[in-house]
């Protein structure tokens, strides 16, 4: 990504790979960027959405027509920075209006070098997406835009995100521990391959005490902060190349700790159990999406963010190396695969984000099905 100053009124042009363009003006910072072009179908949240780290390298389309209306506080990133490599609106505010608003949209992305566009049919983007597919693409403004054959052929150069490797370009360095809210119940040590500031906290909230542990984490570095219960994090890239964290849930499997996986850490649970993963079309990305707990029938509606889904059998459990193993949720517009459970250790996992700060909130309930599962280890 390359960037200069902030320029409204500055031309630009969003290139997709197979050829289709579509012209606007810069919106954030003025320059070049590239990513694997996909959309969001949230209405709000869009701060937590581009603080997601599971968006790095991807170039997010915003559904909803109007953003930046609430401007940019300080209490709502999930991380310590933007993680979108491009932003793609429409109508994007031209005044921002909330209380703990400190500055608008369009200067946080020029602060932070995010290269945007707006003005653009976003809905036309959206329906060629859908049919098409997620695919690379490059945002280009002010003097990074020149004629489209040479823009298209720098969209080809870029990696495709199939057998990306992302995990450990966004997870922390070093260890780092969330306290408990109030009385402390557990401790659990959680891998971070692109974890959001909610998800740790949504676990202090229930008395645990939070140990976020690098991607690179051994399960010596895991089981020397004594855990009650391991936790799995969401994160970029695709699962197949995630072969060190497959092999880390392999060894807590073994040891029957208690296990809870959220989007990659399904992905993973779904490899170290033995089945496959594989890119969806378009993905899901929204809080808007239709899930199943098929233990309880109860249908919610749940925050996604996953272009990967793993490929398990829907109708009957499955016999895996950890015991036997079923398919806990189901997305009821297209029947992925957005849980996983194991029957005879105590281990489950979610495509989607029950911490979902921006809401909704119905799945929040798979974090107290954590801390059952801890209680009962202890018991």
């Amino acid at each position: 990504m390359t960037t200069s100053t902030r320029g409204a009124s500055a031309p630009a042009v969003l290139v997709l790979e197979d050829g289709r363009t579509f012209r606007g003006r810069a919106y954030g910072a003025v320059g070049e960027t590239f990513g694997e072009a996909v959309f969001s179908t949230g209405m709000t949240g869009y701060q937590e959405t581009l603080t997601d780290p599971s968006y790095h390298r991807q170039v997010v389309v915003m559904t909803a027509p109007h953003i930046g209306n609430t401007g940019v506080n300080d209490e709502d990133p999930e991380s310590q920075r933007i993680w979108v490599s491009g932003y793609v609106v429409r109508d994007p505010a031209r005044t921002h209006s909330n209380w703990r608003s400190r500055r608008s949209l369009d200067e946080e992305l020029t602060a932070q070098g995010v290269v945007g566009i707006s003005g653009i049919d976003t809905r036309a983007l959206t329906r060629h997406l859908r049919e098409r597919g997620a695919m690379r693409v490059g945002i280009f403004s002010g003097a990074a835009v020149a004629d489209e054959a040479t823009l298209l052929a720098k969209v080809r150069a870029v990696p495709q995100m199939k057998g990306a490797d992302l995990s450990g370009e966004v997870a922390t360095a070093e260890t780092y521990v969330v306290p408990a809210i109030g009385t402390k119940k557990f401790t659990v040590a959680a891998i971070d391959l692109g974890i959001k500031g909610m998800t740790p906290h949504r676990m202090a909230e229930r008395g645990i005490e939070v140990h976020v542990l690098p991607a690179t984490a051994t399960a010596e570095d895991i089981y020397a902060v004594g855990p009650d219960g391991v936790f799995f994090s969401n994160g970029p890239g695709d699962p197949a190349t995630a072969d060190h964290p497959v092999s880390l849930m392999r060894a807590v499997l073994e040891r029957s700790t208690p296990l809870f996986g959220i989007c990659f850490g399904n992905q993973i649970l779904g490899r170290a159990l033995g089945f496959g993963t594989f890119k969806l079309k378009y993905g899901h990305r929204g809080i808007n999406q239709p899930v199943q707990d098929r233990t309880t029938g109860k249908v919610e509606v749940t925050a996604h963010n996953h272009g990967f889904a793993v490929d398990a059998p829907l109708d009957a459990p499955s016999d895996t190396p950890f015991g036997r193993a079923e398919v806990s949720h189901v997305c009821l517009n297209d029947n992925v695969v957005e849980g996983l459970r194991l029957l005879d250790r105590p281990a489950f996992s979610v495509q989607y984000h029950p911490e979902a700060a921006a809401g909704p909130h119905d799945a929040a309930y798979l974090f107290d099905r954590f801390v059952s599962l801890m209680e009962g280890q202890r018991a």
